[in-house]
């Protein structure tokens, strides 16, 4: 996860404590967590296509998970290349059905991020780090939204999917940008 969390870190330094361990957590644990039904997760995907808005310059697959088996799609250079929202949609469904993550990846990627903040590779308090894993842990580990300073810096718009859902070749702009 160390080089993850670093590229996020430059890429993102207003990002908080939340947003490092949302990241860990999409990457530990997939999607499942967003997913209440088909045809809610259908109109989510289709307003915020409509409504994101401007943004950061973005890839279109994100690599969020150390072997590249979880990527997150950004859903501007998604919208802006014309591609299916239906086959996101499936893709996304898919992981929240049948990836399944483990706690330890989680564990073991706050350790790593605690380390990283305290070697001040990340910008991040890592004492802050520490208590968040401690509470997070004790709640079972739920999913969190980002932090008030990413939103507004950043407006994160993307899904998070197994990369081996998605098409081969839309897997193939990964490697051309």
């Amino acid at each position: 996860m160390r080089v993850v969390l670093v590229s996020h870190a430059a890429r993102h330094p207003l990002w908080g404590v939340e947003d490092v361990y949302k990241l860990l957590h999409q990457a530990a644990l997939g999607s499942e967590h967003a997913v209440s039904d088909e045809r809610a997760a259908r109109a989510w995907l289709l307003r915020e296509l409509r409504e994101m808005g401007p943004g950061p310059d973005e890839p279109l697959i994100d690599p969020i998970s150390p072997d590249g088996s979880i990527v997150r799609v950004h859903l501007r250079p998604f919208a802006s290349m014309g591609l299916d929202a239906e086959m996101l949609l499936a893709a996304f469904l898919r992981t929240a059905r049948e990836f399944r993550g483990s706690t330890l990846f989680l564990e073991s990627g706050l350790a790593d991020a605690a380390r990283l903040a305290g070697e001040r590779l990340i910008d991040v308090d890592p004492t802050e780090i520490e208590l968040l894993a401690t509470r997070m842990k004790t709640s079972g580990y739920p999913a969190v939204h980002h932090s008030a300073a990413c939103v507004a810096a950043y407006r994160p718009a993307y899904r998070v999917v197994a990369a081996q859902f998605l098409p081969p070749e839309l897997l193939q702009e990964r490697r051309c940008r």
